[in-house]
């Protein structure tokens, strides 16, 4: 949880200081890191998306994302740096790992903060 209270952190103030928001720059990165979005594989949320059907020796078989959403921080963190087969090697600094985390998660992060905002 303090991972997490450190990202917000981070891209808190990363985010003051910018003509866009996080929520825009997330976003753009999700949709365009490198040329191919994650969005076309993963989903609009990274739910897992399909990607071809195809037939191998007679045997009908599907190509698609994995699902990345519920991945904890560190899973997704070595998944995205780690070479996967059918996945572009997109070389991401830990700040954009972290900023698309945040935006899968984003409304998590936002609940979050409302209620630690929140008096006692």
């Amino acid at each position: 949880m303090r991972g997490v209270f450190i990202l917000l952190l981070a891209l808190g103030l990363s985010a003051s200081e910018s003509f866009i928001t996080k929520e825009e720059y997330a976003a753009g990165l999700y949709h365009n890191p490198r040329g191919v979005g994650c969005h076309l594989c993963h989903g609009e949320e990274g739910e897992r998306k399909l990607i071809a059907r195809y037939i191998d020796k007679g045997e009908s078989k599907v190509f698609a994302g994995n699902a990345i959403k519920k991945l904890p921080f560190r899973e997704f963190y070595e998944k995205v740096n780690s070479r996967i087969v059918g996945m572009p090697r997109y070389y991401l600094t830990d700040t954009e790992i972290q900023t698309l985390y945040y935006y899968l998660h984003r409304e998590e992060f936002k609940n979050a903060a409302a209620k630690s905002s929140k008096p006692h």
